[in-house]
């Protein structure tokens, strides 16, 4: 950096720079973040003016072309003279919105807050700019506050200066806890790599599948173990009208671990061109039970909606118990239907000589793949000619591997982005007995041990000690210490998090733990490592949460390859506490604008839902690792059935109590290019009498919260009762807005129990100043409770334009 200055013609902050030289690295948690309040990235060609920032920050080659037409417009601007000294400053101090620390620079971390006008500078180096260079800020910033100090070096650089020195310019280019890993995974003192949460849908009973259609809509369906199957679109909206409707015909139970019910779905490869889709569930008829795969037909009327009676039965299995059903549904690459299912039940396999799942002639404990392009021999299906146990008597030809117990998610990894390296391994979670679970990578014609071995390890020793056994170890195993169910997941090659590609992300459904493997592409070995929320700063960012319901059921990737996962607090077919979460990672992101998608527009003929985010990001001790709370132990849905009497069902496990939503900003009150405002005083005027705020839940766009009122000194609530439109026009035009989208009740945006009420019965003729010009009930006097929480939405655009 001096080096630039002396190119620019300045000998002025050389001494302040070799200070940093000597700086003793800081105790702060690096938590990086770009003036859009999203994590930086690396820019996909280097930056010709703010070159530093080319292999990491928080600037596109746009941006950096817009910072160096600022750069010249000053220069024209600016005495000559004093350019020849200042210039260096000039290009040091317009860069910094291009830092990974942006937002910390300009005090935008927490966006209710104005932004400043001008980076946070270190004490030292801004007493070393004032002297020749206090005259540039008349160019750099529109902030007369901090013109009027301008003769005064003491507050000039005390109003520069941050609250949080470790991340002040330039001394923070220098401390080694904010660059050491600067652009990775954040990990713990552990080695836990952490990673950050966005809600995508709620109020789901036991979501066991979430899958796209592949056909450019950019659809996801979810799956609900009661057999309704939903779909929502790219805004998340739901469509009001199920999608799939079977659960008159599904076999399952409110019991908490009944492992019966609607367990897989996929859409047909030509999905897009036959409207085909293949479901997998239980059914039963007295004390028989049998697991049924199907096929239906989109409704040729509505793309939204199945054409009920179109199913056509493809293969039943009858099932000897209850427990140990599989349920996985994939097309390969090939256009082959895999089919996943489990040994049958009970406990160890106990059925003939060596148990279902090493019998080749049984349907169960197999990896299944049969082609659904035809029909067959009085089959509804026909048998690839590849399959491995063609022509062999003793054998199913559907079967393409054996020896599952019971494997519980399986996806095909679609390769690298860029080299492919890696497309088409198949991935399976396989639950296990007693001691261990297992990820395994599936092989056509490979048998994978069950009943033999658990794990790594012999369950049944003569059936381990044959030789004729040939069976594959798994990639990766784990004790029950650590968990008791394996939930398959995916390798996720996405493009919105670059640092995770590569990465297989799993979990378990009792002890709800995150894990991850990565493959050492030199050795083939695969290293694990446990992923956890971020603590700290870390998920910091709007709509991040940092916590998630402990039952994993199950994973999911949308059409661009974004990772997801679904969990559950109360795992019963009938209790609707399923969550579904998108995968972020806080530490790196793409570059803006690679990855955006052009969904392909559908039609919507039913009512759409919109989506509400419940969860809440939740403020924990950097020094506290949390793990996701896990109620006493149950069985997994579609898993294993307890020898032992089934347990009590238990109650929903606690949560910790979400942090309050913050206020929001006036509209129009932030630019992300942080031209409006220096730093705000410390002391902030009191508000006038009548004025209001809106508060929100983290996620929600502005224009839109619970209304709080500042009335006789203190702020308070508004009362629901007679709250109508003409009230929400008043309190939207006194913060700005154009237009009023409606009044909310009941609490809609959460409850503000802090607070007292002080209006009630509040009623407006529309053109009034404020609430407090409209009739009610008297300054703090009410008959309600803050369940009865007014709000408004509020729009700059004609909302019905």
């Amino acid at each position: 950096m001096a080096g630039r200055r002396a190119r620019a013609g300045i000998g002025a902050g050389a001494g302040a720079l070799l200070v940093l030289l000597v700086l003793r690295a800081f105790g702060a948690a690096a938590h990086p973040q770009c003036l859009d309040f999203r994590p930086p990235f690396r820019p996909p060609q280097p930056l010709r003016f703010c070159s530093q920032y080319s292999a990491f920050g928080c600037c596109t080659p746009e941006q950096d072309a817009a910072l160096a037409g600022r750069f010249g417009a000053l220069a024209a601007r600016v005495d000559a003279g004093l350019w020849a000294v200042c210039a260096g400053y000039a290009l040091d101090l317009l860069c910094q919105e291009c830092s990974p620390y942006a937002a910390h620079l300009y005090d935008a971390e927490d966006p209710s807050t104005p932004l400043r006008t001008v980076p946070g500078l270190c004490e030292d180096y801004c007493l070393d700019l004032w002297q020749p260079c206090r005259g540039l800020f008349r160019h750099l910033s529109s902030d007369r506050e901090l013109w009027a100090l301008e003769g005064n070096r003491a507050k000039f650089c005390r109003y520069l200066s941050l609250d949080d020195t470790d991340y002040c310019f330039p001394h923070l280019l220098v401390n080694e806890n904010l660059n050491s890993n600067l652009g990775r995974v954040v990990a713990d003192a552990k080695g836990c790599l952490q990673l950050c949460l966005q809600e995508v849908a709620n109020g789901l009973r036991n979501p066991v599948a979430m899958v796209h259609a592949q056909d450019g809509t950019h659809r996801f369906f979810v799956a609900e173990q009661v057999g309704l199957v939903w779909a929502y679109l790219p805004d998340r909206s739901r469509v009001e009208r199920p999608f799939l409707n079977v659960s008159r015909a599904v076999l399952t139970s409110p019991w908490e671990g009944d492992e019966r019910g609607f367990l897989g779905l996929a859409f047909h490869p030509r999905f897009r061109h036959n409207g085909r889709l293949y479901v997998y569930y239980s059914v039963g008829v007295d004390f028989r039970e049998w697991i049924r795969i199907s096929e239906f037909r989109v409704a040729e009327d509505d793309v939204n909606t199945v054409d009920h009676g179109s199913e056509r039965i493809i293969l039943e299995i009858e099932e000897p118990a209850s427990n140990h059903n599989g349920g996985q549904l994939l097309f390969g690459d090939d256009g082959y239907l895999y089919i996943f299912t489990g040994d049958g039940g009970m406990a160890g396999d106990p059925f003939g000589k060596f148990g279902n799942a090493q019998n080749k002639s049984a349907l169960l404990g197999k990896a299944l793949r049969i082609n659904v392009d035809g029909s067959e021999r009085g089959r509804p299906y026909r048998i690839p000619a590849d399959n491995p146990f063609v022509g062999d008597p003793d054998a199913r030809p559907e079967v393409y591997a054996l020896g599952v117990r019971n494997m519980w998610r399986c996806s095909f990894d679609r390769g690298d982005p860029v080299s492919g390296t890696g497309r088409g391994r198949l991935f399976c979670g396989d639950v296990g007995q007693n001691k261990f679970e297992e990820v395994d990578l599936v092989e056509r014609g490979r048998n994978y041990g069950w009943r033999a071995r658990e794990g790594f390890e012999c369950y049944d020793l003569k059936l381990c000690a044959n030789a004729s056994l040939d069976d594959v170890l798994p990639i990766f195993a784990y004790p029950h210490k650590l968990g008791k169910s394996v939930t398959g997941g995916y390798v996720y090659r996405g493009c919105e998090n670059p640092n995770l590609n590569g990465l297989y992300i799993f979990g378990d459904f009792m002890s709800g733990r995150l894990m991850s493997l990565r493959e050492n592409p030199g050795t083939g070995q695969w290293q694990y490592t446990e992923l956890c929320m971020g603590r700290g700063q870390a998920c910091q960012f709007p709509g991040l949460i940092n916590n998630y319901y402990p039952h994993i059921i199950s994973f999911a990737e949308d059409e661009a390859g974004e990772l997801y996962f679904m969990s559950t607090g109360v795992p019963s077919a009938t209790a609707a506490h399923g969550v579904i979460y998108k995968v972020i990672d806080p530490s790196r992101r793409a570059p803006p604008g690679k990855c955006q998608i052009q969904p392909t527009q559908v039609k919507v003929k039913s009512r759409l839902i919109r989506f509400v985010p419940k969860e809440k990001f939740i403020r924990k001790a950097e020094s506290t690792p949390r793990r996701p709370t896990a109620h006493a132990p149950t069985k997994a849905p579609r898993r294993r059935r307890p020898t032992a009497p089934p347990p009590v069902p238990t109650t929903r496990p606690a949560r910790p109590t979400p942090r309050p939503a913050r206020p929001t900003r006036r509209p129009g009150g932030r630019r992300v290019s942080g031209r409006r405002r220096g730093r705000p005083s410390t002391e902030k005027p009191a508000p006038s009498n009548g004025a209001v705020r809106l508060v929100r839940p983290v996620g929600l766009s502005p224009g839109r919260g619970r209304v709080e009122v500042f009335a006789g000194g203190r702020w308070g609530t508004v009362c629901d009762d007679r709250w109508d439109f003409k009230a929400a026009t008043v309190v939207c035009r006194q913060l700005g807005f154009k237009h009023a989208v409606r009044a909310t009740k009941r609490a809609e945006f959460g409850e503000g129990r802090a607070l007292p009420i002080l209006l009630d019965d509040v009623r407006c003729a529309g053109d009034e100043k404020t609430l407090l010009e409209c009739t009610h009930a008297g300054l703090g006097t009410h008959n309600c409770s803050h369940e009865e929480d007014a709000g408004v939405v509020c729009s700059q655009e004609d909302p019905d334009l």
